[in-house]
């Protein structure tokens, strides 16, 4: 008895889990580079800061997110988009030359203290991305402290 109802439950979970695939689908963001607003281009970031932003920031931290093959898997893309629709919200750089002086000062020194408290990126991203190597922490304090430092010196 207890076997077949383990079964039914199964089954159950199984339909479940195939029918969530075809409602609620999250809306995936892709928007085309505004080189206006966004933070790469505007600020001419070298190459190498570049990759550390791209491979680590830009999935939940602008318009051009990548999104991963398991992203399409319901409940798996609920809450990747979630954290993605989340982190833009905290910090866009594609909306970069939108912001005020202020806002972008305190959103380089926010990220700054994130990255360098290990908060950032999401140890859910870092698990299958990966981590910041010590070298590539050290690039973008440099680089963020260059960058407070030329927002200070404007007038």
């Amino acid at each position: 008895m207890i076997r077949k109802i383990f079964k039914y439950l199964l089954y159950l979970i199984i339909l479940t889990l195939v029918a969530i695939q075809f409602i609620n689908r999250p809306k995936k963001l892709s928007e085309p580079i505004d080189s206006q607003n966004d933070i790469i281009a505007l600020l001419g970031v070298d190459s190498k800061m570049t990759d550390i932003l791209k491979n680590n920031c830009y999935d939940c931290h602008s318009n051009q997110p990548e999104y991963p093959w398991y992203s399409k898997i319901a409940p798996i893309s609920w809450w990747i988009v979630g954290h993605m629709d989340h982190g833009r919200e905290e910090l866009n750089f594609s909306k970069w030359g939108e912001y005020s002086k202020r806002r972008k000062n305190k959103k380089l020194g926010d990220m700054l203290e994130e990255v360098m408290d290990g908060d950032m990126p999401l140890p859910s991203y870092t698990w299958i991305h990966g981590k910041l190597t010590d070298q590539e922490k050290r690039l973008l304090e440099s680089w963020v402290n260059q960058e407070i430092a030329k927002l200070e010196s404007e007038n």
